[in-house]
Formats: structure tokens, C-alpha cells, sequence
């Protein structure tokens, strides 16, 4: 999920949310750390807001699906996410991620901080990071109902894992 705030005609300040469940992720736990995860890639083309209009325009225009249709994340190698102990069900465990985010063509390392637990067996991890649309080369798209819109986005996870 990606939130940024915007400024429209008739409408004042909003904060605008797209959405997508399409996508893929595996990880690697050693018994002390996550020692890999293999890269978390999301289908940018089935991002979806509360507005058709905002969906179509981000296939040409801010992230242009249409060019750059999947963002991905992949975990530095020399940066295992080292746990403090095993995870016990339906204990938090909070932890930062190091790694590369790949957006609108553009790689840049990242820190994502993330929290996750054990719950029915699972492993589910939420985790947040700002994106300043400068560094992923993103110009905020336009239209006549758009008086302004932010120069950066949150981006928000997540992510459910199941033994393989």
C-alpha cells in the first residue's frame, strides 16, 4: 500500500491510498536470523485507489505501470535481519530491514522498519518506509482536479509467510 497527500479542486486535502495484494515473497530463517529474502516483488498494474480516474493516470504518468509495471525489494546478503530470539506465537518482534528497493527503474537501498509474528504458524510481518519521489525519479502526476500533490509517499506492507 502507498499513501500520499494531495490537494483537489472542490475537494481540499486528501490523503490518496492504492493498493495491491499481487505479489510474491519468500525468506530464509536460520533459527537466529532471517537470513534472506528473496526478492518481495509487487504487480504495480493492479495498484488500486478509491478512483478509477487516479488508477488509469498512474499507468502513464508517477509510477507509469505502462513502463514499470513491478516494484521489488530485495534484502542486503551481508545484512541478515538478526532476531534476539526464537519467535514465540503471538509474540511482536520488531526488526529493520536493509536492502534495495527497485522502483520506476530506479534501485536505491532502503531501511524498512518492520514487526512481525508468529500467528497460527504463520509468519506475518507489516513494515513501513518513506519514498521521496526525487530518488525513484517519479515526477507526482497531473490533472485539472489536482491543485498539488506531495513530494513523497509512505509505503506499507504486508506480508504473510507459510512454511514451505
Amino acid at each position: 500500500m502507498g499513501t500520499t497527500q494531495e490537494e483537489l479542486a472542490r475537494i481540499g486535502a486528501t490523503t490518496a491510498v492504492g493498493r495491491t495484494s499481487a505479489l510474491t515473497a519468500s525468506l530464509e530463517f536460520d533459527g537466529a536470523a532471517i537470513a534472506a529474502v528473496t526478492a518481495v516483488e509487487a504487480d504495480l498494474t493492479q495498484l488500486e485507489s478509491d478512483d478509477s480516474r487516479r488508477d488509469r493516470t498512474l499507468e502513464r504518468q508517477g509510477v507509469e505501470t505502462n513502463s514499470f509495471p513491478t516494484a521489488s525489494f530485495v534484502l542486503t546478503v551481508t545484512e541478515p535481519i538478526v532476531l534476539d530470539a526464537a519467535p514465540e506465537e503471538g509474540v511482536p518482534i520488531a526488526a529493520t530491514a536493509l536492502g534495495e528497493l527497485t522502483l520506476h527503474g530506479v534501485t536505491r537501498p532502503v531501511e524498512v522498519a518492520l514487526e512481525g509474528q508468529l500467528v497460527g504458524g504463520l509468519v506475518v510481518v507489516i513494515g513501513s518506509t518513506a519514498i521521496e519521489f526525487a530518488d525513484y525519479e517519479l515526477e507526482a502526476p497531473s490533472a485539472v482536479i489536482v491543485l498539488s500533490i506531495g513530494d513523497r509517499s509512505v509505503m506499507e506492507l504486508q506480508l504473510i509467510f507459510e512454511r514451505a
